[in-house]
């Protein structure tokens, strides 16, 4: 099902699904069968998300099961759509079995933020913290999400309406790769995650003083650029350092970016990453205290702004127990470990308690087309919700 669903895709290596395109219509024609064909009632609400519904008693209260379709570009086959497919697969396993509340399987229409610049509509929507002014905001080619929304059929206006924050929900539980390599380490199928690390990026400019590369002695030069290699590596010991944070420069910007010119100016961004707010903050604070420092004794100009800042976002805890002891049957030990990525469940956390359910991937490799969970481990994954159903009951 997952290798027929990756063939709703662009041309080209791996699978490139964006929002709100012909190949999104394609999948999402698909997901809908999936969902049709093991009994749920099933529909599109106003931001794009598929929604598969089976109604439990009157008044009860709903378990939510949800994941995104959308892929980064040369992307790979299970990030996200693995999501939307094993919880389907679960409730057909138990399509016989009478339960006392309502489940309701989502895929969501963009979360990698790729064609757009912001993502997690659908379920911030759920969680009625949307921000209508985000329909604005346009693609390369200068189409805004209202327009490429409306274009697919959707109706962007009414993303309001969606707030489920009246509506008694016992949590959202969202099922995906790793996306790391904890799991294939350890020689493990399923792990529980603790948390959604926080994440803040910093955009940095170092200023020096252009000039002529043959001309320009070597001794006192202000090269913003040999400035930057230093402050890459700070930003790698201090991460490699400190437990449980993650610090990476992955983009830098340089002018006058010519090959017989002392680079000038650079423009780089510092993103640190932990699911634990304080060593986040600290380690923040940290790398960008001894970065000034390496800028003031080599004579750079150093401004530094901060561009972006996600908290942390614990898993429910009853919810966690509970997917320990629903994998419990499929692995001798069961772990739990955080989530270095963002997810659909992290705008989740802000309308129920949510968990979620990491399945091992091939080497930690993802968002690429070497991207590989085993059918065994998957078939983990499915038989574990069914499990965490049956305990719920």
């Amino acid at each position: 099902m997952l290798d027929d669903i990756a063939s709703c895709s662009e041309e080209g290596p791996g699978v490139t699904r964006l929002p709100f395109t012909p190949e999104h219509q394609t999948a999402a024609n698909k997901i809908k069968k999936w969902m049709h064909d093991t009994g749920l009632a099933v529909h599109t609400d106003a931001a794009g998300t598929i929604i598969g519904r089976r109604e439990g008693p009157a008044g009860c209260p709903t378990l939510l099961f949800g994941s995104h379709q959308d892929t980064v570009r040369q992307g790979g086959k299970y990030d996200g759509i693995m999501g939307v497919l094993l919880p389907i697969l679960a409730l057909r396993a138990i399509e016989d079995l009478q339960l006392p509340f309502t489940v309701q399987v989502m895929a969501f229409a963009d979360e990698e933020g790729v064609r757009f610049p912001t993502a997690l509509i659908g379920p911030r929507a759920l969680a009625g913290n949307f921000d209508p002014t985000a329909l604005d905001l346009k693609d390369q080619d200068g189409i805004s999400i209202h327009e490429a929304m409306a274009d697919f059929g959707l109706r962007p206006d009414e993303i309001e309406s969606l707030d489920l924050r009246n509506t008694p929900i016992i949590g959202y539980i969202e099922t995906h790769i790793e996306q790391g390599p904890v799991l294939d380490h350890k020689n493990l199928p399923l792990g529980v995650v603790t948390a959604i690390a926080g994440i803040e990026r910093h955009q940095i400019i170092l200023k020096g003083n252009a000039g002529h590369a043959g001309t320009t002695p070597m001794l006192g030069r202000q090269d913003s650029l040999a400035c930057a290699a230093e402050l890459v590596l700070v930003a790698e010991r201090i991460g490699r350092g400190t437990p449980e944070l993650i610090a990476t420069i992955g983009k830098l910007d340089v002018l006058p970016n010519a090959v017989n010119v002392i680079p000038g100016e650079i423009s780089l961004i510092l993103e640190v990453r932990s699911a634990v707010d304080e060593t986040r903050e600290r380690g923040g604070e940290t790398i960008i205290d001894e970065m000034r420092e390496i800028a003031t004794r080599r004579s750079i100009g150093f401004v530094c702004h901060t561009t972006y800042v996600q908290p942390a976002v614990p898993c429910d805890i009853k919810l966690r127990s509970l997917l320990k002891e629903a994998i419990s049957s499929h692995q001798q030990q069961t772990i739990e470990l955080p989530s270095g990525a963002t997810h659909d469940a992290s705008a989740m956390a802000n309308l129920c308690p949510m968990a979620m359910l990491f399945v091992r991937c091939l080497k930690g490799i993802s968002h690429t087309p070497e991207e590989f969970a085993e059918e065994a481990d998957m078939q983990a994954a499915v038989d574990s919700l069914v499990n965490f159903i049956k305990l719920l009951k």
